[in-house]
């Protein structure tokens, strides 16, 4: 397929991320972007957040169990 080359300016917070995480990924920028653009177009990225937010939902009481587990009350020493 060919390939059209477009041009974006971004900040350079945002270019370096962008490198980064291409880079993590063992892909180039374009590629990176096209993917970015391919999941957001598809709404892939729209159902994933909806289903970590529907996870958390119902199940931060099991994670709020688990932190509370965690903390030592004050003055609870290990012998």
């Amino acid at each position: 397929m060919a390939k059209t080359q477009l041009g974006a300016r971004v900040n350079e917070d945002v270019a370096e991320l962008a490198r980064k995480r291409a880079a993590d990924l063992g892909l180039s920028i374009g590629d990176y972007l096209a993917r970015l653009v391919q999941d957001d177009a598809s709404g892939l990225r729209a159902r994933a957040v909806d289903a970590a937010a529907r996870f958390l939902s119902e199940h931060q009481a099991v994670f709020d169990d688990a932190e509370d587990a965690q903390q030592t009350p004050p003055g609870v020493r290990a012998a």
